[in-house]
């Protein structure tokens, strides 16, 4: 229990301060992530909470509202389930599923750029 507090507090701590030039770097890298996600989701807030604290930017796709981004999702990564953290890497893109997938990825990838 004390393990999933200890997570959900760090979750809502401050968002991290880098230099100017660790954000451009970040921002950079960003702009190669999209979320796909809905308002409502916990899983989403969860992912969505973990990005403001990293301080990081990236494109955001309420499948609710778009339903262009829906369809998108469905195509691309097979399944209309969220959050769905889109991922374009040197030509190829993968599609990663599950709250506690992204946000890993997402602190190994900008937790330490500072």
């Amino acid at each position: 229990m004390w393990h999933l507090i200890s997570r959900l507090m760090k979750s809502e701590a401050t968002a991290i301060e880098r230099t100017a030039q660790a954000q451009q770097e970040v921002d950079r890298q960003a702009q190669y992530l999209a979320l796909y996600h809905f308002e409502g989701c916990p899983f989403c807030t969860r992912v969505r909470r973990v990005l403001q604290r990293l301080n990081v930017e990236l494109a955001l796709h309420d499948i609710n509202r778009d339903p262009e981004a829906r369809q998108a999702l469905i195509t691309g990564g097979g399944k209309k389930t969220v959050p769905c953290l889109r991922i374009e890497r040197d030509g190829a893109i993968t599609w990663l599923y599950e709250s506690r997938d992204i946000i890993d990825y997402l602190e190994k990838r900008f937790a330490a750029i500072k």
